[in-house]
């Protein structure tokens, strides 16, 4: 599927309405959104380690699971990922284990990135699927949010 530049703005769009749910228990403002084939959005989530106690709950596994859930499927085939930062090793593992077709992101994440920043782990030809990816998506935005919350920290 290939979404219009209108509608991949709307979409981080709703990935950053999902970060900033996150500052609300305390956690990093990372959010994300998943839609199928037909552009509906089918998984939503934000960072919850802190809430949840989950080292493993990051946006995008978070929305990764409800995606499936909706779906009733762990194939996320055609399926878009749209999320407000760089996913980490973990989480580009997950999208491209659950065969997440495209990957939409804002902001480049030096510390932990694993799509260009550290590591290109979602185009690597070795593993048994790789997503198209869509950098920068409201980079801007992303950034100044996670550079509020950790402000407010120091």
């Amino acid at each position: 599927m290939s979404l219009s530049d209108e509608r991949t703005v709307e979409l981080m769009d709703a990935a950053l309405d999902e970060a900033r749910l996150a500052v609300a228990h305390d956690d990093v403002p990372v959010g994300a959104v998943i839609v199928d084939p037909d552009g509906r959005i089918v998984g939503r989530g934000h960072n919850r380690r802190e809430v949840d106690g989950d080292p493993t709950a990051h946006a995008e596994v978070v929305a990764i699971r409800e995606a499936a859930a909706t779906l009733g499927t762990w194939r996320l085939d055609g399926c878009t990922l749209v999320v407000t930062l760089e996913p980490c090793t973990m989480c580009a593992g997950a999208l491209v284990q659950s065969r997440v077709a495209t990957l939409v992101y804002g902001a480049d994440d030096a510390k932990a990135g694993a799509v260009v920043s550290l590591f290109d782990t979602v185009r690597d030809p070795r593993l048994p699927h790789t997503p198209a990816v869509v950098r920068g998506v409201r980079a801007d935005e992303s950034a100044a949010l996670l550079r509020a919350f950790f402000a407010d920290r120091r």
